[in-house]
């Protein structure tokens, strides 16, 4: 299959959805709305609402209005981001290749956008056209779980600032990073298998997937911090070190960092074991996430 092909099609049907979804620049208030649609539409890579959309496929079936429900993916992702930014947490001044929200709408809006987002995307799931009562509300407590303290993205967060200057260990790089990347990325995944209807089973083996796709996405973001260049990243390199992150090369070193995240590709392709042809375009991302270098 064609990659780039099937990434420019599910990312043009999120786009859309996105458009339909957040108000536009000349709604009122309008500052809170540009500020918004500052960051959301800053050419992110969309790979969670794809992950969401994937997931779906590999049960044989694009359920209608998938992509509602994958957009809210992305609200939340800005959202932490916007959030990440500021000054109180990393202090960065560059996001996707242009200064980050504070520095140009300042901090107090920076933070209002996020809260916005962060509220869109759940008022999103309860108005999801194509849903049943029952399914929005799984996907509501699914986000919700995702993004969360316990064992979700701002819990992760949490160890992750207050890791800062401690002696790097295996347990708590462990903790930080199942929870402040891999949870949306796994609830990426889960978020398209419950919409489509799957079965224990099947929303089982495509966790696993989304847990080790999730890990390994982490592990070669820490590498890339390393490795490459601000202009590569559209974003501050060297960041992590600067800071006394706890990461994965910090803990296990460039070589055996490169190993495990090859390591967790190959898990997350044994996931899908299960799934025939469809879950092709899952197992491409999984490829993708590994060999990426930004």
């Amino acid at each position: 299959m064609n990659l780039k092909e099937y990434l420019a099609a599910r990312i043009e049907r999120v786009e859309r959805a996105l458009e339909r979804w957040v108000p536009p620049e000349t709604m009122a208030p309008e500052t809170i709305h540009r500020a918004m649609r500052y960051s959301l539409f800053a050419g992110g890579k969309r790979i969670r609402p794809v992950l969401c959309i994937g997931a779906a496929e590999a049960l044989g079936r694009t359920p209608e209005g998938i992509e509602d429900a994958a957009c809210t993916l992305e609200m939340i992702h800005t959202y932490s981001l916007i959030h990440d930014d500021l000054p109180a947490l990393d202090n960065d001044e560059l996001r996707r290749g242009r200064p980050t929200n504070h520095v140009v709408f300042g901090e107090a809006m920076a933070i209002l956008a996020g809260d916005s987002l962060l509220t869109l995307a759940f008022e999103v799931l309860g108005k999801l056209p194509h849903a049943s009562d029952g399914t929005k509300a799984k996907l509501v407590i699914e986000l919700a779980t995702a993004s969360g303290t316990a064992g979700g993205m701002i819990g992760g967060q949490v160890h992750d600032m207050e890791g800062e200057g401690r002696p790097p260990t295996a347990e708590l790089l462990e903790a930080i990073h199942r929870a402040k990347t891999g949870a949306l990325l796994r609830g990426s995944v889960r978020m398209g298998a419950i919409y489509a209807g799957a079965s224990p089973e099947q929303l089982q083996a495509l966790s696993d997937f989304g847990t080790h796709v999730g890990l390994a996405f982490q592990i070669v973001d820490d590498i890339l911090d390393v490795e490459e260049s601000s202009e590569t990243l559209g974003k501050t390199a060297g960041k992590d070190q600067a800071q006394r992150k706890i990461t994965f090369p910090a803990v296990y070193g460039l070589t055996r960092s490169k190993i495990m995240a090859e390591s967790e590709r190959l898990a997350a392709l044994e996931a899908l074991t299960p799934f025939g042809p469809g879950a092709d375009p899952l197992r491409a991302l999984a490829d993708y996430v590994v060999k990426r270098k930004a």
